[in-house]
This record gives structure tokens, sequence and C-alpha cells, in this order.
């Protein structure tokens, strides 16, 4: 199967001073139709930034970004506007993405208006159809933003993505902003979604039990590289790259007891500037393993077993120390 979504060498950077915020710096990803795609890493790690330049949301500094075989990273904006029809975005936060000046009816029935679908009924029509999709009712298409609550608001911003039938959706930390009683709603909300009309996901979050949950696939991204892509329960039950160990012992166990038994890695150090870097692996400052060769060479990502690739030079050496019996 061909990916819907492939980005090859794919940066972005931003002009900072005298120099230049390197936020994504050359990753290669490929996303398959019908598929929900887990990006995670901490904050500041360029997770968002990736994903709003695949939709040219921000102009890539550098490389390219196929969607359907076709490199859209070289189109002109009149012809980047069809793509997106293909393409939409969830954003992060459900109160700063919605006009609060115009009624749901007018924030879901703008994509219409914009690509000329439908006449003025079907377009109303088509609004209260896809309230009641995301779990409101065709009642609130005359409200505004603010007589909803966040998790209502992030249902409105999910209808707005569908409008235009997209293949394409980025949910870029969707559920970040709300309650913790509202997050299996929406994350349940964009399940069924994707399932009942086909759609392929890119699932941002920092919310490591969520992505789980949500995931076919993760990649895990780390100052503006990526480090570990795995089937999710693959990369759940059998971590390799050490930034990925670090950030899956620090899920919470429910049980008090297990989680007293569970060893927490402490990552020592601070996390290194992203402005004009080194040209080793980003991890390397913060790495028990590291040795000099690490902070002078960037080690591309390479398969260790089927589906699991790893971006780490040490991680023969790494593997041999705890599991001497398998190599």
């Amino acid at each position: 199967m061909e990916p819907l979504v492939r980005v090859e060498n794919l940066k972005k950077y931003f002009k900072v001073g005298k120099g230049y915020l390197q936020a994504v710096d050359g990753i290669n990803l490929e996303i398959y139709p019908g598929e929900t795609f887990g990006l995670v890493g901490e904050s500041g790690c360029g997770k968002s930034t990736a994903g709003r330049t695949m939709l040219r949301l921000y102009e890539p500094t550098d490389g390219s970004i196929f969607f359907e075989g076709q490199d859209i990273s070289k189109l002109s904006p009149a012809q980047m506007k069809q793509v997106r029809q293909e393409m939409q975005m969830i954003f992060q936060d459900p109160y700063a993405s919605l006009d609060p000046r115009m009624t749901v009816q007018e924030i879901i029935s703008e994509p219409l208006d914009i690509y000329n679908i439908g006449d003025a009924k079907q377009r109303k029509e088509k609004v209260i159809q896809l309230l009641k999709v995301v779990g409101l009712s065709g009642e609130h298409a005359q409200r505004f933003p603010h007589e909803f609550s966040g998790g209502q608001r992030q249902r409105i911003g999910i209808a707005r993505a569908l409008a235009v039938d997209p293949k394409f959706i980025i949910c870029d930390e969707p559920i970040s902003a709300l309650d913790v009683s509202i997050q299996a709603q929406v994350v349940n909300l964009l399940k069924e979604l994707q399932t009942d009309l086909g759609l392929t996901l890119l699932f941002i979050a920092h919310d490591l039990s969520m992505v789980r949950y949500i995931s076919d696939r993760v990649a895990v991204m780390y100052l503006g590289h990526i480090m570990e892509v795995a089937p999710s329960e693959e990369l759940y039950e059998n971590p390799l790259h050490p930034y990925t160990r670090a950030l899956m012992s620090a899920i919470p166990v429910a049980d008090p007891e297990v989680q007293k038994k569970r060893e927490i890695i402490e990552l020592q150090g601070e996390v290194p500037s992203p402005i004009d870097p080194g040209p080793g692996c980003r991890f390397a400052e913060r790495c028990p393993y590291a040795d000099e060769g690490c902070f002078k060479e960037r080690v591309e990502l390479r398969e260790i077993t089927k589906d699991h690739q790893v971006a780490c030079r040490k991680l023969e050496e790494i593997m041999k120390e705890e599991h001497p019996l398998e190599m």
C-alpha cells in the first residue's frame, strides 16, 4: 500500500536574532490510508510545527511533502487551496480556534462557502448533520462559541474539519486544553469517526496513554528529530531508544503497588537550545549512554525489527548490555 502522506527531509527553521531555531530538522514519515499515526514528545520538541508545516500553514524551509503521490511543497497558493480540501486540521485550543463573532452555523459552513459546495439550504442541512455526527444537536447551530463548554467547542472544531469531507486530518493536541473527564469522550469520538468515515489521522499529543489508545503507529520526537517509530503496542511494550524509555517510564500506573516498584528514568542535564545546535544526536547531552561520537554524528532512522525504526548509534551496545543472551 502506498502512503497517503509522506514527508522527506522536512525542515522548518525560524529566524531568531542572528541564528535559526531549528524546530523541525529533517524528519521522514509515512502515513498510510486509514491509519491513526501518533506523534509524541515533550513540549517544544517541534511536533505541532511539523503538523502545521505538513499542511503548509507554515512554509517548509526544505524537504518534500507528498500527498497521494503529489509533491505539494512547491504548489502555488491557488493549487494548494484545492489540496487543502482533502487535508484539514483540528486545533489545540478550542477557545482560540473559533471566531467568537460567528455562530456555529457560520463557523462550520465557512469551508463549504470557500469551496462553493452546495446552496444555502444544502449547507444548512450539512451543518445540522455534522453537529449530530459529533454529538451535538441542530439547535446548537445558532449559538455562539462562548455558550459552549471546552469539550463542546472541540466537537464544533471537529465538525468544521469534517465539513469538506477530507481524507487526512491533523489533530494538533486536540485534548490538551480539556478537562480529563472530557478528553476520553473526544478521543472516542475521533476513533469512531476514523472507523466510520475511513479517515487518516495524525494525532499529535504529549499524553502517552491516549496516544497508545488511539494510534496504530507512533513516532517519538525530540528537538526536531524523530528518535523512534514503531507500531503502537510494540513501542510501548519494547521501547528501544533511551529517550523513548525515559518517556515510557514516566507514564503513571493506576495500581499504587505496581507504581512503587516501577523504575522511573530521570534524565539528567538541561534540554539543549534548538538554535543552531551541533551536528550530533540532539539527545546526546542528556543520554546516559552517549560518547564523543554521539556529539559529532547524527544517525538516521534504521529498522531494528520489522516496522520498528530507531535512530541511535549506541543501540547495539545498549541491547547487548541489557539482553546479553539475545545478541
